[in-house]
């Protein structure tokens, strides 16, 4: 007997799995003052080598550069970033992490791991690891 494509399923489970993550991670974030986009932004412009672009973080982000800009003024009321010029450049602006902002992105870890945890605390140690193996070839960067 053949058995039914697990696929339809499976991407159900995935989609019900990331959405319960999601609202975990708002749950943990709301304490912190920062909306789920706002914390994407901030991870973005520290994985970045130099301060980036307001029009880099748009692309990078896939997002139009006036939400940029709204992130960007709520992270600024936080003193978590701050727009710099350009140094070869004065009409580019760039976003440039603070002090504060680091310290933000330590406790931005600490409650994407207790959202993680909530998710995944029905696992054991094992399992989990076995989950992150099959995980992993799904998560390789792939051609657009």
């Amino acid at each position: 007997m053949v058995s039914a494509d697990p696929t339809g399923p499976l991407a159900d489970q995935l989609i019900r799995l990331t959405r319960r993550l999601h609202r975990a991670q708002r749950r943990h974030l709301e304490p912190l003052g920062i909306t789920p986009a706002q914390a994407r932004l901030l991870r973005t412009v520290a994985h970045c080598d130099a301060p980036p672009r307001m029009t880099d973080l748009a692309e990078r982000l896939d997002v139009v550069p006036r939400a940029i800009t709204t992130l960007v003024d709520g992270l600024e009321a936080h003193a978590a970033v701050r727009r710099v010029p350009d140094v070869d450049n004065r009409r580019v602006t760039r976003i440039e992490l603070t002090g504060t902002g680091q310290e933000l992105l330590i406790r931005l870890r600490q409650a994407r791991r207790e959202a993680a945890e909530e998710l995944l605390a029905p696992l054991t140690r094992e399992q989990r690891s076995q989950l992150s193996e099959l995980l992993t070839p799904l998560d390789a960067p792939h051609p657009s």
